[in-house]
């Protein structure tokens, strides 16, 4: 299984936006939901969006009326726009199929918000 490789991170401001987008070879996204996650120094991988094979959206608290996930299933791709961020976003961030059961793991991208 190819890992999922997430770009669009940066460094921006708080009260930015950056969109991420995640790509993935052959079918890995291809009939399942998928989900953005991040980590921070210190801690572990927290889920943060996840939309469903039929474009339901979820979100955690945090993140709700900033970030936006969407996907194109044409493409095997799913995106993360998030705007106003705030310093405590900063993190790697990972798309991956959701459930993550026996999933590979890419290299992710960083966010870094300053104040």
């Amino acid at each position: 299984q190819e890992p999922p490789v997430e770009s669009g991170g940066g460094l921006v401001q708080a009260g930015g936006s950056l969109r991420l987008s995640c790509g993935a070879s052959g079918r890995t996204f291809v009939n399942v939901g998928v989900a953005w996650f991040r980590q921070a120094p210190g801690l572990d991988r927290e889920y943060v969006a996840g939309i469903s094979l039929i474009g339901s959206k979820f979100y955690i608290d945090a993140v709700k009326g900033r970030f936006t996930i969407s996907r194109d299933n044409t493409l095997n791709t799913v995106y993360l726009q998030m705007n106003d961020l705030k310093p405590e976003d900063t993190a790697v961030y990972y798309c991956n199929k959701n459930p993550t059961t026996n999933v590979v793991w890419g290299q992710g991208t960083q966010v870094t918000v300053s104040s």
